[in-house]
């Protein structure tokens, strides 16, 4: 989409489909709409160049099979199509608009007939009324899981600086991450893959508090050196995985400093879930939307906005830049 490099050609969708279906299959920490997103991509170009579409028509239709992977992946509709606008193009443009929603609508009637309709998580149906005095509760969690987004960002890029400079090839290097995620699966079975156990956990409140920091250090190491492997896999999974736990954390600890105002801790686990990837990715638009339909809890949007806003205050106070432009320039650097 930048520019930077042609598309990939159709033989691009094997590689995703089975390297993605044994990387995670197998048990790495990684999600499943980093490929669900790239073949999207991959055959809505293949298509535009099929029909010989121009140039402009093709960008416009890899960016819509970007968001339907997204949208697939997720069962996300909205999100898909906002993802295309505010990450990929960066701006409103009618043409890819028009292209994003087609594609991720068409996609979802796809998947929902063959798989369902239910959102990815279970959320009580007790209605979950917020107050005015609570939101200053959920702007501090923005805060803290901002922070921790930062942490997240940085974490990612060093753990793959550090498998570059290992006198290893790349051969070599996943299968000793394999072999640390076979070991993972071996022992805790529910804690390696992309973290959705991790998330509804989290979300019923069923995760011991005094657990929380080794789970999430463990899940923030397992992670990127899941993603160092190299193999097919997306960071947007284990991201909310890890902000459901930032985000129960400080439910937690919300209900010891004012109990009277913090009533359930679900909702400080979906705002941590956006919260992360705001200060992560830098898309708060897409991860508000994407937590929204993943819980189907529309009744949170003003805590998300407020939890989104302060993520995103704490990661450009500290000048870090989104996760998936530090990886784009990475990427450009060792080209050249």
């Amino acid at each position: 989409m930048a520019g930077l490099a042609t598309p990939a050609s159709v033989g691009l969708i094997p590689v995703k489909f089975i390297g993605g279906l044994l990387a995670i299959g197998g048990g790495l920490a990684l999600g499943r709409e980093g490929p669900s997103v790239q073949m999207g991509a991959t055959a809505a170009n293949t298509i535009g160049r099929l029909l010989r579409l121009g140039p402009a028509d093709c960008r416009s239709l890899l960016a819509a099979g970007a968001g339907a992977g997204l949208a697939t992946a997720f069962n996300a509709p909205g999100a898909g199509a906002i993802f295309v606008l505010e990450e990929l193009v960066g701006k409103f443009e009618a043409r890819t608009a028009c292209s994003a929603l087609g594609a991720s609508v068409s996609a979802i009637l796809v998947a929902r007939a063959l798989l369902g309709g239910d959102p990815d998580f279970v959320v009580a149906d007790s209605p979950m009324v917020i107050s005015v005095s609570t939101q200053v509760l959920f702007l501090l969690t923005g805060l803290a899981v901002g922070l921790l987004s930062v942490v997240y960002n940085r974490t990612v890029l060093a753990t793959l600086r550090l498998a570059e400079r290992m006198n290893a090839s790349v051969e070599i290097r996943a299968a000793a991450i394999g072999a640390i995620g076979g070991l993972i699966v071996w022992l805790t079975p529910r804690l390696a893959g992309g973290g959705d156990w991790i998330t509804q956990s989290a979300i019923n409140g069923t995760l011991i508090w005094t657990a929380l920091p080794g789970l999430y250090a463990l899940r923030l190491v397992f992670g990127s050196i899941s993603y160092a492997a190299a193999t097919p896999g997306g960071l947007f999974a284990p991201m909310l995985a890890l902000g459901a736990l930032a985000g129960l954390g400080c439910g937690d600890l919300a209900h010891v400093l004012a109990p009277t105002l913090a009533g359930r801790t679900t909702p400080f686990v979906v705002v941590g879930m956006a919260a992360m990837f705001a200060g992560a990715v830098r898309a708060p638009l897409t991860g508000i939307i994407l937590v929204t339909e993943m819980t189907n809890t529309p009744s949170l949007l003003l805590p998300l906005l407020s939890g989104s806003f302060a993520a995103m205050f704490v990661a450009d106070g500290m000048g870090e830049a989104p996760i998936y432009e530090a990886l784009r320039t990475r990427a450009a650097s060792e080209k050249r």
